[in-house]
């Protein structure tokens, strides 16, 4: 669906006449206004120097609408950037690892006379619109044009906490919008990409709301048709176990036969190689790389983590065995290899959440850990299997740190859910919708880490969605 939203608010401004005209539709498309009508209808931003800072009051994904009346000599060149926070729209390429990558946020633009242009095409709340030569220009409207998932729901949170509902809400918008397209993305700002690995949390959200959707389908036939075998998916072996899991969930919530259908020869044969790449020890392949997610990179728990996703991965998909009456000597053969090695899990708690996940199993000493701490060091991205675990002993206690956690986010001024999210991130830091106070840290161009340092990093992160299919299980 594509909607177009006026500004909320304008932030700052410098060398602007009747600026409040913008807050007005005036129709969605180009005229000309009569000349001494034009700065009673339009604004008139005008001089080197001038600049116009916008809120669109929530995380969006596209780019603005950008309608003109006269612009003296026939056009102005600007300089146009786009911000998911209040310090990215303000910031420059390179400064606090700005960049645009993946979708540009930050670069010049001509702005013609009677203009009807789109501008952008990324994710932002803010947009920030400077003036680079001496004229003028009237504008008529500057609206988002925000495009985001339309469909209806067969579940959605109606219990009575408050908290809940907007975590809900806000977990919602956040895959909505990065499922807009033809096949899901992590990001909207980035990864604009198929990272079919990442893309289980936001089928658990999906289908918990949806049932069917069409763009899992295509997520899953396209990483298919760009990684064929014996080829692993985005070249890392854990992404081909994700597109078992991801089939599993899809299969195993919706009974989709038809669709599954299409996919049983691929199924087998990525099984079948897997029980090729895995060594009799259990080891798996070392000539391609395999990820569980950033933060437990280089852990005393990564090969476990990996070694679980094998586990995870065969037992999604093994009642499409049974349904569709496959021999399952290959699955069998590859999950007795990852149970030949150790599987306690020492520090990362993701990984004890996908460990229950896939075998049903976690010591007390996995789950003192798992709770130590409350919600320090949980995963955007494994939210799900992080509280569904504790949820199996204490399920208040999962609710109340699913709360601290994704709470703490909306606090500090997030309409959307992030890439990543350390609860420390919180001391002496402040929000990301207005200027950082002095002497407290910019919680966007701050903190961050690995691939999303900064204000590389992504604020509206479809895989930090999963919290959805936790809410619908466990809050009332």
């Amino acid at each position: 669906m594509k909607q177009y939203i006026l500004p909320r608010k304008i932030l700052s401004f410098e060398s602007i006449e009747n600026i409040e005209s913008l807050f007005i539709d005036k129709d969605k498309y180009a005229c000309i206004i009569p000349g001494d009508d034009k700065i009673k209808f339009c604004a008139k931003i005008e001089g080197k120097g001038a600049h116009l800072l916008i809120d669109f009051g929530k995380e969006m994904h596209g780019g603005i609408k950008f309608i003109t009346d006269w612009v003296q000599l026939g056009s102005c060149k600007v300089r146009i950037r786009f911000g998911e926070s209040y310090g990215e729209v303000n910031s420059s390429i390179g400064e606090k690892n700005a960049t645009n990558d993946c979708s540009p946020r930050d670069f010049e633009y001509v702005i013609p006379a009677y203009g009807d242009i789109i501008i952008g095409a990324t994710g932002f709340r803010f947009v920030r619109i400077d003036v680079l030569e001496d004229k003028y220009i009237f504008i008529k409207n500057i609206f988002c044009e925000n495009h985001i998932l339309s469909k209806p729901l067969i579940y959605k949170y109606e219990g009575e906490d408050k908290l809940i509902k907007q975590i809900f809400n806000t977990a919602k918008r956040t895959v909505d919008l990065c499922s807009s397209g033809e096949v899901i993305w992590d990001g909207i700002k980035r990864d604009r990409l198929l990272w079919i690995g990442d893309l289980a949390p936001e089928v658990m959200a999906l289908t918990s709301m949806y049932g069917r959707v069409k763009t899992i389908e295509t997520s899953l036939e396209r990483a298919v048709k760009m990684y064929p075998l014996p080829g692993y998916m985005n070249n890392m072996f854990s992404y081909s176990l994700w597109w078992l899991i991801i089939l599993g969930i899809y299969y195993n919530d919706l009974k989709c036969s038809d669709y599954v259908k299409k996919h049983l020869d691929y199924m087998q044969g990525l099984i079948a190689q897997l029980d090729k790449d895995i060594n009799d020890r259990g080891e798996i392949p070392t000539n391609v790389r395999s990820i569980v997610d950033w933060p437990s990179v280089g852990s005393v728990d990564e090969n476990v983590g990996n070694l679980v996703i094998v586990i995870l991965s065969l037992n999604s998909v093994e009642n499409i065995f049974d349904d569709f009456d496959l021999d399952k000597t290959h699955l069998i053969n590859v999950r007795n290899k990852a149970y030949l090695n150790d599987l306690s899990v020492k520090e990362m708690k993701q990984i004890i959440g996908l460990k229950y996940a896939a075998t049903g199993k976690m010591s007390d000493e996995e789950y003192e850990t798992l709770i130590r701490g409350g919600a320090k060091g949980f995963s955007t991205f494994m939210s799900y299997y992080i509280l569904n675990a504790i949820a199996s002993r204490d399920e208040q206690l999962a609710i109340k740190l699913m709360k601290d956690y994704y709470g703490a986010m909306l606090s500090r001024g997030a309409t959307t859910f992030f890439e990543d999210f350390d609860i420390e991130w919180l001391n002496n830091s402040g929000r990301i919708d207005e200027k950082t106070p002095e002497g407290l840290l910019d919680l966007h161009g701050d903190f961050g880490k690995h691939c999303y340092v900064g204000y590389r990093h992504s604020l509206c992160h479809g895989w930090s969605s999963g919290v959805i299919k936790f809410i619908k299980e466990h809050c009332k």
